[in-house]
């Protein structure tokens, strides 16, 4: 079966990755798969920097204000609501791009989650321990620990593809079985080939994006909106709200924190996510290819490689 060709535009937080796509969709018929795990959440806008509803009317967005708040959704549900949407698209005649900086979100679409139908919350949190396991201490420590309780599998990847090694770590530390030994070693490969992008920000410049931004959200009513959220029945205590962002202003809404303090904790909490999403980039997408800050450049590059990629 032949793959498709599929194009991720992601990045740290901030850099650039809406503007892109939307440029992009000037020159090409393209249709976005948003990768971005809050902007699944109805009335979450302002502190999720959500496009806005000029910006969603100019090509069609997918899975944006898909869920409530307080409902469950997850980068497994993810992959098979993406798979479907992304089979539609291209029935229509349209192009996938997919856009965000959700990594976990990405890698399920792009490489796959092997399924164990007794524990998949478990082997979730599992994989994201590891994940963050990577990102603290690097894939050769995780090579390593494969050598140690499954040598078959760490021959087999000897390249050290952290996909590939938190897949087979993650099975053993779920069952305590070797992965190559499983009969879960035989991977359902997906069926994509996924080119991935993103903008190279130096880091004072992205911390300055970022910090503008925070006082943008605040200015343009986060705090408006965050209450709104908990009039609404919504608690504190959601995944949805413990996040950057919601989780400062409701300590401000609390007396917890100035406004001052506020800002300047989010804009903090921020540069921290987006330090961490670049760590991830650079562990698990090796292959990724860096971009310039020129806009028009990067239209025309992704663009001409599109173009060669794709049948439309």
């Amino acid at each position: 079966m032949n793959k498709i060709d599929s194009f991720v535009l992601t990045g740290p937080t901030a850099s650039g990755k809406t503007e892109l796509a939307l440029a992009l969709s000037d020159y090409l018929p393209i249709e976005i798969i948003s990768a971005d795990s809050r902007q699944i959440y109805r009335f979450m806008d302002i502190g999720t920097a959500k496009p806005t509803k000029d910006e969603l009317s100019r090509v069609p967005h997918h899975f944006i204000d898909i869920k409530n708040p307080d409902e469950y959704y997850s980068a497994g549900v993810f992959e098979k609501d993406a798979d479907n949407t992304i089979q539609e698209i291209i029935s229509r005649g349209k192009i996938p791009v997919v856009v965000g900086g959700s990594g976990l979100y990405i890698k399920a679409l792009c490489e796959g989650f092997f399924q164990d139908e007794n524990s998949s919350s478990e082997l979730l949190a599992i994989r994201e321990q590891l994940e963050q396991e990577l990102a603290e201490k690097g894939r050769l420590a995780l090579y390593q620990e494969l050598s140690a309780v499954d040598p078959i599998s760490a021959q087999k990847y000897s390249d050290m593809n952290p996909r590939r090694v938190i897949r087979a770590l993650s099975y053993y530390r779920l069952t305590g079985i070797p992965f190559s030994v499983s009969h879960s070693s035989q991977l359902i490969e997906k069926n994509y080939n996924c080119y991935y992008f993103a903008i190279d920000i130096p880091r004072k410049l992205l911390y300055d994006k970022i910090n503008l931004r925070t006082v943008n959200m605040w200015n343009n009513g986060l705090l408006k909106e965050t209450i709104k959220l908990l009039e609404m029945g919504y608690t504190e205590n959601l995944n949805a709200l413990n996040t950057v962002g919601y989780k400062e202003t409701i300590l401000f809404i609390k007396g917890n924190l100035s406004k001052k303090n506020t800002i300047s904790r989010i804009q903090q909490n921020t540069r921290h996510y987006a330090k961490r999403q670049l760590t991830w980039f650079k562990n698990q997408c090796p292959e990724i290819k860096w971009l310039n800050q020129n806009l028009t450049e990067n239209v025309k590059f992704l663009v001409d490689f599109i173009k060669k990629k794709s049948v439309f």
